[in-house]
Parts: structure tokens; C-alpha cells; sequence
């Protein structure tokens, strides 16, 4: 049965339905907001449309609720030009509720460490434009913070998978090809290791996040399987479907020129030093503070693996 606790998800995608799923085992009460107002969600789940870059329109859909979790965003292409001012509106009008904010995040605003694992405590060196936008709307959200205006913590994850989860450098074009026995895409140099996080263990995080008072003012990594390499992770995917592993490895010469014709391709190009490199993400903390929940690699495949044949069935 559904609590008076109101929780208020802004943005009906993959991470949103798992916020959503990770408040429905706790018998919470959920409102579900995108532009259209539309979502495939469970009975009982309220869904509505809402302009998040009104901040008036925020105050009224986030009207009584203990906890908003911000996982809605601007086209990839847009980050600079429209990113900050979307979230401004979005603290502002969550700051007349007094609820929690609750912020997912990716790893931008670091930069390039070098290989150095990032922690919460790595420098802000972002060299690229998404990077410095994620940057200064981390840094806006820890000021506003501090001055009393909302309470916000922020999880952080890296590149994720799972069901649902189509945009993603380990998405639609690594396992729709890769279920048809065909070469499953990666990024760059495949045998570093490259940490990815599982939708439904992101969601999770933030809404245990959500829960802790002792979360508020902090930004936190959610917790991730251990890390292996693109190439082991692919392999391991392509064995449970006993298929033979097959890769096309995509660098900047073809991402550049992927770009001539695809936006998101040309704005992922900046980002690629993060598989050039070792990119390793260290969650110690938010395991320390509050539990590992973290899926296994090979269960965490198996469950992406089933929601994409699923998807192949229906087609």
C-alpha cells in the first residue's frame, strides 16, 4: 500500500523508471514528469507533463513532496547552450517545496585524470564543454546548498546499461547487433578497464540517497560491479547468447566522421579520452556510508540481455 510520502521523479526515461521501480518496493507514492506527459508505467503511478524550464511549473508539480530526483536533461547536442538555465528553474522552483533534491549526475567534471581511479574528491579539471557545463552545475548546486536555499546530494555514475537503456556508449548499437551474432560497437582502446554502472543499481543509489539526511551536501559515486575492460565485458555478453565475440572499435577519425551525419556522434568525440584511457571509478565511499548493492556483471548482461530480446520479439 502507497505511504503519504510524495516522491516526485522529472524525467520518464530509463533512470527515472528505475527511481521509479526502486520507490515502488518501498510502497511510496510516485509522480512522473516529462514534457509529453506520457510513460509506459505501472497502475497508481502518476504521470504528468510539465515545462522543467519554468520555475514556477517546477514549484506546483513538486508541490508536498519529500524528495525530486532530477534525471531529466536537454538534447545531448544542446548541454551548454541550454543545461544550466534548465537546472536553475528546476532549483528554484523545487526550493519552495523544502523538499530534498536529488541529482543524477555523470563523471564530466573531472576531466581527463590520466588513468587516475576518480574519486569524489578529484579536482574539476573538465577540458571539454559538457565537461565544464557539468562542472559549473555541480558547483551551483553545492552553493545553493550551502546558502540554505535547498537541500541537494548528487549521484554520480558512469556510462550505463541495462533494460531500457538505448543511448549509452554500451546501448542500442552494442547488443542490438550483438543478439543478431553480429559486431557489438565499442569505443576506443577495448582492453583498458572501463567502469559501466547498471541502471537499476544507479536508481537505487538515488533514492537511498534520498533517504539520508547524512547523503545532503555531498556528491556520491553509486556503487558499480568491479571494473573490467570494454573487451571482457563484451565477451562475457556475446558468451550468453553463444554468439562469437565480434567488435567494431570506433576512434575519433570515425566518430569525426560519424559526425558529418549524426549530431550525437559528433558531440561524443570530446569524450573519448575516457576510453583511450583507463577509466576507473572508485565507490568506496557510498559503500562505506551506506551498503553495497551493486549487480554483478554476468547477472547485470543477463537482464539486459532479456529486456533487448524482448524488444526483438515485439518488433
Amino acid at each position: 500500500m502507497a505511504t503519504t510520502q510524495q516522491h516526485v521523479i522529472l524525467g520518464t526515461g530509463p533512470l527515472g523508471q528505475s527511481i521509479m521501480r526502486s520507490l515502488l518496493k518501498r510502497g511510496h507514492s510516485v509522480r512522473m514528469i516529462s514534457r509529453s506527459g506520457k510513460a509506459n508505467v505501472p497502475q497508481g503511478v502518476e504521470i504528468m507533463a510539465a515545462d522543467l524550464t519554468d520555475a514556477k511549473t517546477v514549484a506546483q508539480v513538486t508541490k508536498s513532496a519529500v524528495a525530486v530526483y532530477q534525471c531529466a536533461q536537454p538534447a545531448y547536442t544542446r548541454w551548454p547552450e541550454e543545461f544550466p538555465g534548465f537546472q536553475r528553474s528546476i532549483v528554484e522552483g523545487v526550493s519552495t517545496s523544502g523538499a530534498k533534491l536529488v541529482v543524477a549526475e555523470n563523471l564530466y567534471m573531472y576531466g581527463d585524470t590520466n588513468g587516475t581511479p576518480l574519486t569524489e574528491n578529484t579536482p574539476y579539471n573538465a577540458h571539454t564543454r559538457k565537461g565544464a557545463t557539468r562542472a559549473q552545475m555541480s558547483l551551483d548546486l553545492i552553493e545553493a546548498h550551502k546558502a540554505g536555499k535547498i537541500r541537494v546530494t548528487m549521484g554520480r555514475g558512469s556510462d550505463f546499461y541495462g533494460p531500457q537503456v538505448k543511448d549509452s556508449s554500451v546501448g542500442e548499437r552494442t547488443f542490438g547487433p550483438l543478439l543478431q551474432g553480429k559486431s557489438a560497437g565499442a569505443y576506443g582502446n577495448v582492453d583498458l578497464p572501463h567502469t559501466v554502472t547498471y541502471i537499476d543499481d544507479f536508481g537505487e543509489a538515488l533514492v537511498i540517497l534520498g533517504e539520508n539526511d547524512a547523503a545532503l551536501g555531498q556528491a556520491w559515486h553509486v556503487p558499480n560491479a568491479p571494473t573490467l575492460t570494454q573487451r571482457q565485458f563484451l565477451t562475457m555478453a556475446f558468451e550468453i547468447v553463444k554468439h562469437t565475440p565480434k567488435l567494431t572499435v570506433m576512434g575519433r577519425m570515425m566518430m569525426r566522421i560519424g559526425g558529418l551525419f549524426i549530431p550525437e556522434a559528433r558531440e561524443m568525440v570530446e569524450m573519448l579520452y575516457e576510453f583511450e584511457k583507463p577509466f576507473i571509478v572508485d565507490d568506496s565511499k557510498f559503500k562505506k556510508a551506506f551498503g553495497d548493492h551493486s549487480t554483478s556483471i554476468r547477472e547485470g548482461l543477463q537482464q539486459t540481455i532479456a529486456w533487448y530480446q524482448g524488444e526483438l520479439q515485439h518488433a
